[in-house]
């Protein structure tokens, strides 16, 4: 067999066919949701605000010149020396189900991580939370989401035979939209928002939204995450990023603020109707078509579920019930939008915070994701 040679990602016709790679492997899958060529283009370019306190290198895998494997070698500072680390993290990896392959992807990122004083291996993670991350392990068959990436089941058998360990497992959640807010959910909503004062506030339009509290939003996602599991603080350059990308197409009705009586922003909900189908169709491309597919989903005729991107709550405020704030808000517009279940984005499994705010509903468990660890001898 044909030797797998190693090649670095340092040009755009090289990156061209590390993205289109995904797109050729999970070609005809009907869960896999590919990512939007630009946006991944972006992130793997000087243009991410987190090189400013990451280095990255993505590297090919390549058998008789043809494609068969990529990853991304990724050195985050600023997580390093906020979990006392030295970690080398791999990400966007994918490859054809081949040992030989998947070896020479993993030993790349290694050695690329010495060259640079790293003693451990972590992923698959991205630069940031905002990125995806963890491996599939569990969930095959069921649809993916913007925010996550499908794998083959064969990664997990090929990374855990080179020596890879769990390091951590993040959960995501299904559940069904009810015919009307559970009672009990209103009687806690409203309590809460009696005992402290604290109120929703919405908005009729994104800019509106933005423009109140589009850095207030970041700056609560960074105080609730900051404990969680190699998080890694979003700088002002990212958060203006993220304003500037995100906050300007989303729906303002399923996006929930809640205020203290100060007016001070203390909790936020985005959600927004799942886009994966028009992702398909639009096959990770914007053009010629992929833009009307894109449009459609978001402005005239939505998919039958939500995705449930980011809840956030202050510190201090954890615990008293604002989550079902949230859920009291939200509801009424999935119910007379006729989205039929919901999704979360990764939560990690032990995170009974999290967990506890879906006690008003039927969850059930239908995906699990996995970050590994190995120590570099």
């Amino acid at each position: 067999m044909s030797e797998i040679i190693i090649k670095k990602v340092n040009s755009k016709k090289d990156l061209k066919r590390f993205i289109e790679f995904n797109y050729e492997l999970y070609k005809g899958n009907p869960y896999a949701v590919p990512d939007l060529y630009l946006d991944l283009a972006n992130t793997l370019s000087s243009n991410n605000a987190a090189t400013e306190f990451c280095d990255f290198q993505p590297f090919l895998a390549l058998r008789d010149g043809k494609v068969v494997g990529r990853i991304v070698g990724i050195i985050n500072r600023k997580a390093n020396k906020t979990w006392n680390l030295k970690s080398v993290r791999f990400g966007w990896v994918d490859f054809i189900d081949d040992r030989a392959v998947s070896k020479a992807l993993i030993e790349a990122v290694e050695n690329w991580g010495r060259e640079h004083g790293m003693t451990t291996l972590q992923g698959p993670l991205g630069f940031t939370d905002m990125d995806p991350e963890g491996l599939l392990t569990e969930g095959f068959d069921e649809l993916g989401t913007m925010a996550t990436a499908y794998h083959y089941p064969y990664y997990k058998e090929h990374l855990e035979a080179l020596g890879l360990e769990k390091d951590a497992d993040w959960i995501e959640m299904k559940m069904y939209v009810p015919k009307e807010v559970p009672e009990r959910l209103i009687k806690v909503a409203e309590m809460v928002m009696q005992r402290y004062g604290v109120s929703i506030r919405k908005f009729k339009t994104a800019r509106q939204l933005r423009d109140a509290f589009g850095q207030e939003i970041f700056s609560v996602i960074n105080e609730a995450f900051k404990p969680l599991f190699g998080y890694s603080e979003l700088s002002k350059k990212q958060i203006d990023q993220y304003v500037s990308l995100y906050l300007n197409f989303i729906d303002p009705k399923l996006v929930s603020t809640v205020v203290d009586k100060d007016g001070k922003l203390i909790g936020v909900g985005i959600t927004m109707p799942s886009i994966v189908e028009a992702l398909q169709k639009a096959k990770g491309k914007l053009f010629p078509m992929g833009w009307y597919h894109l449009l459609k989903a978001l402005k005239w005729k939505h998919s039958d579920h939500i995705e449930m991107m980011l809840i956030a709550v202050l510190p201090e405020w954890q615990r008293k019930g604002v989550n079902a704030i949230f859920f009291y808000d939200l509801l009424p517009y999935y119910i007379n939008g006729g989205y039929k279940w919901v999704e979360t984005n990764v939560e990690l499994e032990h995170n009974d915070k999290v967990q506890s705010q879906w006690q008003f509903f039927d969850p059930r468990i239908h995906k699990r994701r996995r970050c590994y660890k190995k120590a570099l001898n």
